[in-house]
């Protein structure tokens, strides 16, 4: 098979156009989705949730956070380990699930989780019976049966029922039926999910594998393990070389030969155009560092710096807060990492100002 050779610039732009990031302006949160694979859930609102900031740099105006909402209340879009997907891809997972629960191949660290869980068995059952009869619930209507409690030294030591739905998710019994406020509701899994035909699981991960190449246009084969979603693509799509990076690459050949038009974004520190902060700085040659739980004297570029988007450049960093008591939305510094052209400054001024608008904030 060919390998294609690329230039930076070239992979920078199938990376950008295949998120929705270029001149193209999408209209549909579902088809959002569909294109991105997923939303990725964080708590952090010092501008805007992640999941909202991420559809608002696809979507503009158009999109409201009561989209999202609404989507996940009727179930065209559903919440898995913190990551919004159209209810048609839970098909590609629950193969993997029944594998799970059936005691397939697992690594040690996932090899002890189910351990506690089989330890626990009694509790676990005593959660999908509660379930069965009263949910959706919230974790805190669950009593704590465990008879080992879950040990850990980090914030989840013996938070057993929470531990306890975590694991159960996986194990494709309970599914997140909805939110109360910031709190999960939970119910049993087959009353949550599609009963669409399940994939198998081999031919499942090939999918998965491609759906991600599609949605980031180009990524490296293999990559570091990761609990929830992959940075990898396995053997999708057709070889490639990037000029300046060693190794090889995957690109999704439909993305090859595309004109590209590019624009100004501002994106959430969780976009998936910068998930990947060693694709990121490989093909993009930016640092960036989200800088949330460094003191406020160590940080470069502030609490929750937004990466500024220019065409097929990530040009710099916007530091800047939704104060909602105050109305205001506080710019305290663009951080550019090159010289920007009046024509950058023009097109980034006016991205600052149709992010407040949409926040209904007034630039402060």
């Amino acid at each position: 098979m060919t390998v294609h050779e690329l230039s930076r610039a070239d992979a920078r732009r199938i990376a950008v156009r295949a998120q929705l990031l270029d001149r193209r302006q999408p209209t549909d949160l579902l088809d959002v989705v569909r294109q991105l694979t997923l939303l990725q859930l964080d708590p952090t609102a010092a501008v805007a949730p992640s999941a909202d900031l991420v559809v608002w740099s696809r979507l503009g105006d158009a999109y409201a956070p009561a989209q999202l909402d609404a989507a996940l209340r009727d179930r065209t879009l559903v919440e898995l380990r913190a990551m919004v997907r159209p209810a048609e891809d839970m098909c590609l997972y629950r193969a993997d699930m029944a594998e799970r629960s059936g005691r397939g191949e697992n690594s040690p660290w996932r090899e002890a989780r189910w351990q506690w869980v089989t330890a626990n068995d009694s509790f676990r059952r005593d959660i999908l019976a509660r379930l069965d009869e009263s949910g959706p619930l919230l974790s805190r209507d669950l009593p704590d049966t465990a008879v080992q409690p879950w040990g850990s030294s980090g914030w989840t030591n013996n938070r057993n029922v929470s531990q306890m739905l975590e694991f159960l998710v996986q194990l494709g019994e309970v599914a997140v039926a909805g939110r109360q406020g910031r709190q999960r509701l939970w119910d049993l899994a087959r009353r949550v999910y599609r009963d669409d035909p399940v994939v198998p699981a081999e031919k499942a991960r090939r999918i998965q594998d491609e759906r991600r190449l599609t949605s980031l246009g180009i990524a490296r084969a293999r990559g570091q393990e990761c609990a929830v979603e992959p940075w990898d693509v396995g053997e999708a799509g057709e070889p490639a070389v990037v000029e300046g990076t060693r190794g090889q690459w995957r690109v999704d050949p439909a993305a090859l030969g595309q004109p590209f038009t590019g624009r100004a974004a501002l994106l959430s520190p969780f976009d998936r155009l910068v998930h990947d902060r060693k694709r990121m700085v490989e093909i993009f040659e930016y640092e960036y560092q989200l800088e949330i739980y460094k003191p406020a004297e160590r940080r470069r570029w502030g609490y929750y710096a937004l990466p500024i988007l220019y065409g097929d450049r990530l040009v710099g960093k916007l530091d800047a807060t939704a104060d909602r008591k105050a109305g205001v939305f506080t710019v305290s510094a663009i951080h550019r990492d090159v010289e920007f052209t009046k024509a950058m400054t023009t097109a980034v001024n006016e991205e600052i100002e149709n992010l407040s608008r949409w926040l209904g904030l007034k630039p402060g």
